[in-house]
């Protein structure tokens, strides 16, 4: 059961962002919390990690810091409370990278949810998690980061397709070289029932049906199923459904009533109540809403 590609695909729907920032002296930057996935690759110097609990933790060259669901955090040149470090400032359109040298360069990325949520893969990980990769046994992950600080430098035709691919590869791999054994299933049961979820969406899935693909009884399938997701069985169900559907939307013009029926509903009445509910906005408009910030974005 790829957990990993579940999760970053829901999380795609998200607007993908990266770029490249620097400091000297007594630098230092908070990170406001947001609904998303997103990463700091430390390129030179060295900083602290500051949370909003616990030790600052001291960063170097080389480090990538994984942010799996959006918390606040900070980066500064000495340790310091997270509160009295000044809030970063995302502008529309980044900076490229200056010609000038700091003691602290990095390159970020994320995916950020303006609908949404992200799943419960994402949020169960600690809110901060770093990642100090061997070169020799993880050489992909440096390599990609420097093509992205390249692609943010270079403006080029096709950004918003590179960008977010290039996201997509370095989450991955980080995710890989923090802890992959983490990121398995280890009840084949649940994993049976998960990957029928993933499959076939469209099927109306009952508690029972997916105790039966588990060869559990419905309570203590119930009860394995949020031990290892998080939710319930339905809410996961619902969820998955959502976002397969946003997805739709993002990525195709099929109609409405056309997506219902991918997802596992009736009508697209019963769909755009349930989209409404998760999303916050019709159907129609979070379409439109895609639409508007990708035509930004080229």
């Amino acid at each position: 059961m790829d957990l990993v590609s579940v999760a970053l695909g829901g999380a795609r729907i998200g607007e993908a962002g990266a770029r490249w920032f620097g400091g000297s002296r007594g630098w230092g930057m908070r990170f406001d919390s947001f609904e998303g996935i997103g990463f700091h690759a430390v390129l030179s110097g060295s900083a602290w990690l500051i949370a909003a609990a616990g030790e600052p933790q001291l960063l170097n060259a080389g480090d990538i810091v994984l942010i799996p669901s959006g918390a606040e955090h900070g980066l500064s040149l000495r340790p310091r409370m997270l509160r009295e470090l000044p809030l970063m400032k995302l502008e529309a359109q980044a900076p490229p990278p200056p010609s000038s040298t700091f003691d602290i360069e990095c390159l970020c990325g994320a995916y950020r949810l303006g609908r949404g949520h992200l799943h419960p893969f994402l949020r169960n990980l600690p809110d901060l998690m770093v990642v100090s990769p061997d070169p020799a046994q993880h050489p992909e992950l440096s390599a990609l980061i420097t093509v992205l600080g390249r692609d943010i430098s270079e403006r080029q035709a096709g950004t918003s397709l590179t960008r977010t691919a290039l996201i997509d590869l370095i989450l991955v791999h980080a995710l890989r070289a923090w802890h992959e054994p983490l990121f398995e299933i280890d009840d084949a049961g649940i994993a049976a029932a998960l990957s029928a979820i993933h499959d076939n969406p469209q099927t109306p899935w009952t508690v029972d049906q997916l105790s039966a693909r588990a060869g559990l009884s419905r309570t203590a399938f119930g009860r394995r199923f949020v031990a290892q997701t998080g939710t319930s069985p339905m809410a996961y169900l619902t969820t998955q459904r959502l976002t397969r559907a946003a997805q739709l939307l993002c990525d195709t013009d099929t109609l409405l009533a056309g997506i219902a029926g991918q997802v596992g509903y009736s009508s697209e009445f019963a769909f755009s109540n349930a989209f409404r509910r998760e999303f916050g906005v019709s159907p129609g408009r979070y379409r439109r809403e895609h639409q508007r910030v990708l035509g930004l974005a080229l």
